[in-house]
């Protein structure tokens, strides 16, 4: 076959049942579905010339993630509690595909749903250290200083006397249960316990 379409087309699959298809027909049919694409390249070009360097933020997204194999645990929680709960609060979903190696699929219908996923699932698998910053929560108030969720499962205590910079007297005099606190890692002591120091305390 000859034709200025020759170079575009590398291999031609009919499945016909007539006899007696010729090189003219076949020329004809397949110039005219050259111009076709060639059309249609047109419109595209003039709509958008070169590709996107990011994705839309409502498209679809899926992730593959890895984790250490240890802490996948923490990811599914008891009877599959922390899962659940990841994907409540993000709308994506979250599934295991393989502990013995880590193997995190994220999955959800915007990119926003996917990385709030992601970045609870990095809070939890981080092992926390001195210096770091969380957006923690007042879970239990005691006469000595108030107990901070960081990140489910995990808590650390302000001390009464790291509560402010002047004297409290009461923590429920400055806190309560519920109340969100930003604070940061001051010290983590040889048993693994969590001390912590409001944020504010530096401003």
């Amino acid at each position: 076959l000859q034709g200025d379409w020759s170079s575009d087309v590398c291999s031609s699959d009919l499945d016909i049942k007539i006899a007696g298809l010729s090189e003219k027909i076949l020329t004809e049919a397949l110039a005219q579905a050259k111009a076709g694409r060639l059309h249609i390249l047109e419109k595209m070009n003039a709509a958008i010339q070169t590709p996107r360097l990011q994705l839309s933020s409502n498209v679809p997204k899926i992730e593959l993630i890895s984790v250490p194999p240890d802490k996948v645990g923490l990811i599914i929680g008891p009877g599959g509690k922390m899962i659940r709960h990841i994907e409540e609060i993000s709308s994506a979903s979250v599934y295991v595909e393989d502990g013995t190696e880590g193997q995190v699929r994220v999955t959800g219908k915007n990119v926003a749903s996917v990385d709030t996923a992601i970045r609870f699932i990095n809070s939890l698998v981080k092992d926390v250290t001195v210096g770091d910053v969380y957006a923690g929560k007042v879970v239990k108030i005691m006469n000595f200083g108030a107990f901070i969720e960081l990140v489910p499962g995990k808590e650390g205590l302000v001390h009464i006397s790291n509560l402010a910079k002047s004297r409290v007297n009461k923590v429920e005099d400055v806190l309560a249960v519920g109340q969100n606190l930003e604070v940061k890692v001051k010290e983590i002591d040889s048993q693994n316990r969590i001390n912590l120091i409001p944020t504010s305390l530096f401003d």
